[in-house]
């Protein structure tokens, strides 16, 4: 492997002459700076000819893998004979929006959009013209877009936990105070919040799994609590089912667990890559929009609905639904964090196998890990640098602190068990440089 990566800086650098850092997300700028070309199944190629086993999957959309052949095949057949009208319904909008139904329990009826940070805003919006409130309470380390309504108390500095930590500058107070900010997985701390604003808090938002942080996998009775609370107290819970949507179930991570909300944002593995989104939730709620005649919530967007990304989420949910897709992926994630925890036992390590399904990580701490705050015990250093090691291996993980890992239908057992033989090789020599071992 070329471990320059001159093509790769090149092209970066050439970018940003036309482009602002060069890249177009916020977090698309690494170390090493690669740039990628090419990708097929498992595997991504940059631009220095590099081959790399790819567990990245563009933060979670490739649940099949990438460039899966059926789900461009109905793309190209849909985009072939349609587009987009911007009037009227089509048989393609109602297909996927059947599919969602009958597979998301919380799903009475559906809108569908292009991305998760527009499903969570209008969700929001939703919460407050129905309950006639204002604020919002979300969980430390969550993020659920980039929206002044959520854009608060996401990967905190630890003098910012518990405080007004803004994720960008020209957000309007009235937008961060509305939101209040609890502990993930501490029901008492959602209860005082509760208490302290009677009758005011319109919505709970949170990511069943905060996967945006990795994984913390939630406690049964948190969910059932906060369930209850929205009950009593007339609030609107939200799932943003965004990342675990369709990665981890069908129906999501409300299916497994079986508490569902009262509104569900989805969008990331729908169409294994192809931008969409969805909002959906009971039939009174939604039925408050404004695409419903009477409707007072406003609700639009002009690429709402086109046949490319829908033709490419229902060819996706027919994959899932008839090659047992989740199954297959949640082995291979057993496969992966098994592996990983026997090197670090065999190593003598006491770093942290974590995740669930198809998604892992590995954090370099001890456990437990149920909220945010726990992890603040992480090495960053040693989070990214084994990443790096990863990277010169012919392995990506997105080398960033607690960003977790994919795992798609297109990797192999010989994916996995190379991945750990160069797990292995990063992970003894973080642990001679460090002296980790205990």
């Amino acid at each position: 492997m070329d471990p320059s990566f001159q093509e790769s800086k090149a092209l970066l650098d050439r970018a940003s002459e036309v482009t602002p850092g060069g890249v177009h997300t916020s977090i698309r700028r690494i170390d090493p700076p690669l740039s990628f070309s090419r990708a097929d199944g498992a595997y991504i190629y940059d631009v220095d000819g590099n081959q790399y086993i790819d567990y990245h999957a563009a933060f979670g959309p490739f649940v099949l893998g990438h460039c899966y052949e059926p789900v461009n095949e109905a793309v190209r057949d849909a985009i072939g004979r349609s587009d987009l009208f911007g009037v009227g319904a089509t048989e393609y909008e109602l297909e996927l929006s059947r599919r969602i139904v009958h597979h998301v329990p919380s799903a009475e009826k559906v809108l569908l959009c292009n991305a998760g940070s527009e499903a969570t805003y209008h969700a929001i919006r939703l919460a407050r013209a129905a309950t006639g409130r204002t604020l919002i309470i979300k969980f430390q380390g969550c993020y659920h877009g980039w929206h002044g309504y959520v854009l608060r108390n996401t990967l905190s500095a630890p003098d910012k936990i518990g405080e007004r930590d803004p994720g960008s500058a020209g957000m309007l107070d009235e937008e961060i105070d509305s939101t209040l900010v609890c502990t993930f997985n501490d029901l008492a701390s959602v209860e005082a919040a509760i208490a302290a604003h009677p009758e005011q808090i319109a919505g709970i938002i949170l990511e069943p799994i905060p996967h945006n942080i990795g994984c913390v996998l939630p406690k049964q009775e948190f969910l059932d609590g906060l369930r209850a609370l929205a009950d009593r107290h007339g609030i609107v819970l939200i799932f943003d089912e965004v990342i675990t949507g369709f990665r981890h179930a069908l129906g999501g991570y409300q299916s497994i667990c079986g508490v569902t909300p009262d509104l569900t944002t989805m969008g990331k593995a729908i169409a294994n890559g192809f931008p969409i989104a969805a909002l959906a939730g009971r039939a009174d709620l939604m039925d408050r929009f404004n695409t419903n005649p009477g409707g007072d919530v406003f609700f639009a967007g002009t690429y709402n609905g086109h046949a490319g990304s829908v033709a490419a989420a229902i060819a996706t949910i027919d994959i899932l639904e008839k090659e047992h897709v989740n199954q297959r992926i949640a082995e291979l994630g057993d496969r992966m964090r098994a592996g990983l925890q026997d090197i670090l036992d065999r190593l003598d390590l006491v770093w942290t196998v974590a995740g669930f399904g198809s998604v892992y990580t590995l954090y370099f701490m001890d456990g437990p890990v149920e909220n945010y705050t726990d992890l603040l015990r992480n090495d960053a250093d040693l989070y990214v640098g084994y990443r790096q090691r990863l990277i010169e291996q012919g392995i990506f993980e997105m080398p960033m602190n607690l960003k977790r890992s994919h795992i798609s239908f297109s990797h192999t057992e010989a994916d996995i068990d190379r991945t750990l033989e160069a797990a292995e090789v990063a992970l003894r020599d973080l642990a001679r440089a460090n002296g980790a071992a205990r």
